[in-house]
């Protein structure tokens, strides 16, 4: 069984083949604003350097947002068509979550523009606090410097922190979700569609 997994709700184009339970091969690379150009050029190489055909893949999961307005449509129309051609289930992961992966009690940050940043607390793969659009003047004082940050430390004065996403991918199976009717699937989004169009 291979799985196909991707995320465009960030920074990065995040593609990879899980196999066996071990991740056969993973694309992790900075692709703001560009994923949509590179997505399939970079699905065909990885698939063709592990001699893997589109026939093989019996599962896709996808990150369902929250994140870049664009870019959260982009691996999920993907792999709408997809699922719905070849018959494949479909499964989601919260884009927060993936980047949380396994560890213990940490906050993720994402870019949400406009001086704010998609923000959630996780533990071991769990939610502890629901994922909201925050302001990052608000978020740098009530994060304690004890605290773990994944994702856009930048916005709140700390290091950017980027897991390996493939990885936790595979690390959150269990946290996978179903999509019974892969055409009924929409983006998680946390804010009006037009603040979308906020520039920095």
């Amino acid at each position: 069984m291979i799985t196909l997994c991707m995320d465009t709700s960030q920074t990065f184009l995040v593609l990879a083949l899980l196999k066996e339970d071990k991740v056969l091969a993973s694309v992790q690379e900075t692709c703001w604003k560009r994923q949509s150009e590179e997505l399939f050029p970079q699905l065909i190489r990885m698939m063709e350097d592990n001699g893997v055909k589109t026939e093989d893949i019996s599962e896709i999961v996808i990150t369902s947002g929250p994140g870049s307005y664009t870019g959260v449509r982009i691996a999920m129309t993907v792999a709408k068509v997809f699922a719905a051609m070849k018959e494949v289930p479909l499964y989601t992961l919260g884009s927060l979550q993936l980047i949380a992966g396994r560890e213990r009690h940490v906050h993720v940050l994402m870019d949400a523009r406009g001086h704010r940043a998609y923000h959630a607390v996780y533990d071991s793969g769990k939610a502890v606090s629901e994922p909201q659009a925050a302001d990052t003047d608000d978020l740098r004082n009530s994060i304690q410097e004890t605290e773990t940050v994944l994702g856009e430390g930048h916005l709140i004065g700390r290091e950017d922190c980027w897991p390996d996403l493939a990885q936790n991918f595979l690390q959150l199976k269990p946290e996978w979700k179903p999509i019974e009717n892969v055409h009924l699937l929409t983006p998680d989004y946390l804010k009006p569609a037009e603040a979308y169009l906020v520039k920095k």
